[in-house]
């Protein structure tokens, strides 16, 4: 499995605690980074690279929202990549970060009907690949990201979560 060196923060929203959160995160992750390697042929370093996720709530989120995006909203992922990359090339020795609202998620993941670890598993996913330079703001790129998602989410034993959905 691809090493990753996952720092995990939880600053606020109902979260599980840092250890089942980083056990969980750090399954999901090596198995997005494990398909990059070897499906996309997205060469890893020997070095793990370093990530940070940081599970907050909706209040927290909205603020990283409209200070970043101009998006006075909550919203359930965003993801920083620490260097602008072209997707399919390795970012670096550092990723970037993921933050991820707790009261979002969970709202999506009843309206889904989705277990809630299945949809966090999902942006998970989602917040990975933004941090590897893919995007869904162009139709030709939305495809290929989404196409990715479903084939990781299919590696986890998870369906395609397109048919309900899109993560923003």
């Amino acid at each position: 499995m691809t090493a990753l060196d996952i720092q995990i923060s939880v600053e606020g929203g109902d979260w599980a605690s840092e250890s089942d959160l980083q056990s969980f995160s750090a399954g999901v992750l090596a198995t997005a980074a494990d398909f990059l390697a070897t499906e996309e042929g997205q060469p890893f370093p020997a070095e793990a690279p370093e990530l940070s996720l940081v599970f907050t709530d909706d209040a927290s989120i909205r603020a990283i929202n409209a200070e970043w995006r101009n998006q006075d909203k909550p919203t359930n992922v965003l993801s920083f990549p620490a260097f602008a990359v072209t997707p399919g090339q390795m970012p670096g020795p550092m990723l970037g970060d993921i933050v991820i609202a707790h009261e979002t998620l969970k709202r999506e993941a009843a309206e889904l009907g989705k277990p809630f670890e299945e949809h966090l598993t999902h942006l998970l996913v989602h917040g990975f690949l933004h941090l590897f330079g893919y995007d869904h703001i162009e139709d030709g790129e939305a495809e290929k990201m989404e196409g990715l998602e479903t084939r990781i989410l299919a590696r986890l034993g998870l369906s395609d979560p397109y048919g309900d959905l899109s993560p923003h």
